[in-house]
């Protein structure tokens, strides 16, 4: 099949695929005569993974890790559980700075009321006051 096949078929852009086959993580295919390369079901499965990984949040290069373990269906698969257990740690790390960013742009909203006016906006004014006291800060550390 070619790239826009496989594309269609896997619901993402050729750009994706031939993304993915620059980076390794794709085999490459034949070349039919006319130069197109010609995908197989084999390299369906094989972005299937990859986009299934991605969709995780997995790193194109924890994507090559699994991948290497997938070839050799006899190694244990502890590395395999070290690898997720890092990544949700990461996650959970991304899901608490999350909603401190949350909690700071509430914060930063209840300084200004819906009748004020710019002139008067409590959330540009902390902002403003922010930089000044980050700058200050700055100064002094150097």
């Amino acid at each position: 099949m070619l790239v826009g096949q496989l594309a269609k078929q896997a619901g993402c852009s050729a750009e994706t695929i031939r993304y993915y086959e620059r980076e390794g993580l794709l085999t490459k295919p034949p070349r039919e005569v006319s130069g197109y390369r010609n995908y197989s079901a084999g390299h369906l499965g094989q972005l299937n993974f990859v986009l299934r990984c991605r969709s995780l949040g997995m790193t194109l290069a924890e994507i090559r890790t699994m991948q290497h373990y997938q070839t050799d269906p006899d190694l244990a698969c502890a590395e395999i559980n070290d690898m997720i257990d890092r990544h949700i740690a990461h996650i959970q790390k991304q899901i608490e700075e999350m909603h401190l960013l949350e909690k700071q742009l509430r914060d930063l909203r209840m300084r200004c009321h819906d009748n004020s006016t710019v002139g008067t906006c409590g959330i540009l004014q902390n902002l403003a006051n922010s930089l000044v006291d980050v700058g200050i800060s700055r100064l002094e550390a150097i």
